[in-house]
């Protein structure tokens, strides 16, 4: 029996070999005819690929023509048959619906098919570079839209000659330079700081019908920690009135306070509009690329200026000292600083104090009675602490003294208020 195996074997191994060795032998030859003589060779490679292309192709058509004869006489052949026919069209239109759904659920969720994929990471990136903007009087959000301009609202920063701008990592900083324009309600703000990937603003606008957006920003400004507010939503319409002279983006996101002058982004992270305003559950927002195009002509006219002269009398002086500080201008601030005060403290000290105030707001500051050197000052604190706002009052005096023309700090008597109630910032 054992024999009778090898020999079987012996036969299978020795016609593989001969096979292998004709196969090998007829390649050998095919490429021989292919390669001899050279200068042949491209029309020979021409004339072989479109020879086996053609073949390959009525090969097809007459075996798919075939499969769709097959298919339709097959139901016809028996009762099975045309029970199974039933069975795979009934899975066949059930796997169509399915598609068709698939394709609908994923086109409200991501938009048109390229934004399918691009989705993944930019919510991130969309927070990065959305910041908080707190100005004296009021709250709201920004974005840088190059390595070193943060756009907001006009409204946020009205009045307010040195807004912070609060850097999801904690940071804040005082912007070198505001420019905007109150009509757009639109402002831009200059920093000496370098984002590494701002959401640049686009040459167009770009939205389908129905299209998800997202809007991004500071929830009720500061009093609420932790990173921004991302509300999400669908494209309605741009809607373009001759009596305004801007264009507004709808959508069906509600904007809530302290949201203003965030990016309205889509899907994968590209600037659509900018935050603007929300009424009864009515959000409108500026389109990104008329901000684009208008941010250009934008001018510090009607942008709120420190105007103050510690020349002129001690509480003006006193004035300039708490408004540097808002401003943070330390070193203007410093040199309102007496030579006697100067003995106990340096810059570097002195700067030290102030790390964590974001900002400084003044209520009260006038001259102390029966006295030439000394004002009587009212203010309020924000101090940045853990990512969260401290408010603290104080009230006191501050005696100055008269050196190379200016009033400077030269004692003070500063008391910290608890709780004050509101007729203290009235009296």
């Amino acid at each position: 029996m054992i024999n009778i195996v090898e020999r079987q074997f012996d036969r299978l191994a020795k016609k593989i070999k001969e096979r292998s060795s004709t196969l090998l032998k007829n390649l050998g030859a095919y490429f021989k005819r292919l390669l001899f003589p050279l200068y042949i060779f491209p029309i020979k490679l021409i004339t072989y690929t479109g020879y086996y292309l053609v073949k390959f192709l009525i090969k097809f058509i007459f075996t798919f023509i075939g499969l769709i004869f097959e298919t339709i006489v097959f139901p016809f052949k028996s009762l099975k048959n045309f029970l199974k026919s039933v069975v795979y069209l009934a899975v066949f239109l059930y796997l169509i619906a399915s598609f068709f759904v698939i394709i609908d659920y994923l086109t409200k969720q991501y938009g048109y098919w390229g934004k399918m994929l691009c989705s993944f990471g930019a919510r991130k990136q969309v927070e990065a570079a959305t910041v908080r903007v707190v100005g004296g009087q009021s709250e709201g959000t920004g974005f840088f839209i190059t390595p070193n301009q943060v756009v907001t609202s006009f409204h946020v920063i009205e009045g307010e000659p040195s807004p912070k701008i609060i850097l999801p990592d904690g940071q804040f900083f005082t912007p070198e330079k505001i420019v905007g324009d109150s009509t757009l309600d639109l402002a831009v703000l200059n920093l000496g700081y370098t984002m590494t990937q701002p959401l640049y603003l686009p040459d167009a606008f770009e939205a389908y019908n129905d299209e998800p957006l997202m809007a991004v920003g500071y929830a009720l400004g500061t009093g609420l920690k932790g990173n921004p507010t991302v509300l999400r939503g669908n494209f309605v319409a741009l809607r373009q009135s001759k009596k305004q002279s801007a264009a507004y983006v709808q959508t069906t996101i509600n904007l809530v306070e302290g949201m203003s002058g965030g990016p309205l982004t889509d899907q994968c992270g590209n600037v659509v509009g900018i935050n603007t305003m929300g009424l009864a559950g009515l959000s409108l927002f500026i389109p990104a690329a008329q901000a684009k195009v208008s941010i250009p002509m934008f001018t510090d006219s009607g942008i709120a200026k420190i105007t103050v002269d510690p020349t002129a009398s001690p509480a003006e002086a006193v004035w300039a000292f708490y408004t540097y500080l808002k401003a943070r201008r330390m070193e203007d601030g410093f040199r309102l600083l007496s030579r006697e005060y100067l003995k106990k403290t340096n810059f570097t000290e002195w700067t030290n104090r102030f790390t964590d105030i974001l900002d400084v707001n003044v209520f009260v500051v006038l001259p102390q009675e029966n006295t030439t050197d000394t004002a009587f000052v009212k203010f309020g604190t924000k101090n940045w602490v853990d990512d969260e706002v401290d408010v603290h009052y104080y009230e006191g005096t501050w005696r100055t003294i008269r050196e190379d023309g200016v009033f400077k700090m030269l004692k003070s008597k500063i008391l910290e208020v608890e709780n004050p109630g509101w007729d203290w910032f009235y009296e």
